[in-house]
């Protein structure tokens, strides 16, 4: 019902737009017109047709805006509605000044054109900030909420927002960390790392061009995926003059925790005590630990160094160095651990065949 209505109402506007039309055409023209009541028609049909075209976009949008507004949570509605109402406050205290001005007559359009353009700007201006600190808005309008007096008391901690390294986003396990749901916070990707990405895919080296390609293509995806926790930040620092320096910097300004796998930037960031998650430090925690006595099922791809030794590859990558493991080679085997080591090149697992071990038990 409320579609027909948008639409008859579009057609019968421009109905009477065309059909009315014709009287602010020139004197000179009307009296060149033989049939007046002919030509109302014929523009009040064209008028019709317009009405009709446009009804179909607005009904169109109308819908789409609505289904939008369905899927949003509660608590962002709520926020951005709140942002709106005080973007357009803000623009019409900032803005009425622009009426007393003495402009002359024939440019007195332009105070209206300035009240539109204004009120629009300050209005996606306040709907931007609702989105980024919805939340801490919505907190302050309930301050008795369970949530602000957790976090008043300390009991609760707000989740600090995560800034992307541009090593980061082209290794691309951002988006297998995010599908988890392990990862919480807002997501921000400086300028300054999207114009770095930019420059790599840009790059005459075909390897480098590779990377930075899949570092867009993916930024793209987890954007896609998560609308609401990926935001582009503008911010940039002309008297920086690195990408690393940019990004640690803006971190201290905005209480912001660093996101890489590049672990000199982690370093000179820790000293300068900005928060870091090392995505690598992660890989190497969650690796399963193996004891002595565990069981693997591994497949033996090469010789060891020493004459009996075979070396098999875990699913991570560990190295595992199989004692009268050669007669395996190709083959996949059970074998048990019997010892690991840590070095700086990583883990290495030492372990020998299921059958051998037992055998030698029952000797």
């Amino acid at each position: 019902m409320l579609d027909a209505i948008i639409i008859i109402s579009f057609i019968v506007a421009g109905a009477g737009i065309g059909f009315h039309g014709i009287e602010d055409l020139p004197a000179s023209v009307l009296k060149q017109v033989t049939n007046e009541g002919a030509l109302r028609v014929v523009t009040a049909g064209f008028g019709a047709l317009i009405g009709l075209a446009l009804g179909l976009v607005v009904q169109t949008s109308y819908r789409r805006l609505e289904r939008q507004v369905r899927a949003m949570p509660p608590d962002i509605l709520l926020s951005r509605a709140i942002g709106l109402v005080i973007g357009l406050l803000v623009a019409n205290l900032l803005l009425a000044p622009t009426f007393l001005l003495p402009i002359p007559s024939e440019f007195s359009f332009i105070k209206p054109i300035i009240a539109l353009v204004g009120s629009i700007l300050f209005a996606f201006t306040g709907i931007s900030l609702a989105d980024t600190h919805g939340r801490a808005l919505l907190r302050l309008i309930n301050p008795n909420s369970i949530e602000t007096l957790l976090l008043a008391e300390g009991t609760l901690k707000p989740a600090s927002t995560k800034l992307l390294d541009t090593s980061c986003i082209i290794d691309g396990r951002i988006e297998a960390l995010l599908g988890t749901g392990f990862l919480e916070g807002q997501l921000l990707v400086p300028q300054f790392i999207l114009a770095e990405l930019q420059q790599v895919a840009d790059a005459s080296n075909d390897q480098k061009r590779m990377r930075g390609r899949r570092g867009l293509d993916i930024l793209n995806r987890i954007r896609d995926a998560y609308p609401d926790r990926i935001q582009i930040h503008s911010a940039d620092y002309d008297d920086v003059p690195t990408v690393d320096a940019k990004l640690v910097r803006l971190a201290q300004e905005i209480n912001g925790t660093l996101l890489t796998n590049d672990y000199n930037l982690s370093k000179v960031a820790s000293v300068q005590k900005v928060p870091v998650l090392n995505i690598n430090d992660l890989t190497q925690a969650v690796r399963p630990a193996y004891l002595p006595g565990d069981s693997i099922d591994l497949k033996i791809l090469r010789e060891g160094k020493e004459p009996t030794q075979g070396v098999g590859y875990l699913e991570d990558g560990t190295m595992v160095v199989v004692e009268d493991g050669r007669n395996y080679l190709g083959g996949e085997i059970q074998v048990i651990v019997t010892s690991a080591l840590q070095t700086s090149a990583g883990r290495m697992i030492f372990a020998r065949p299921k059958a051998s071990a037992i055998a030698e038990e029952r000797v």
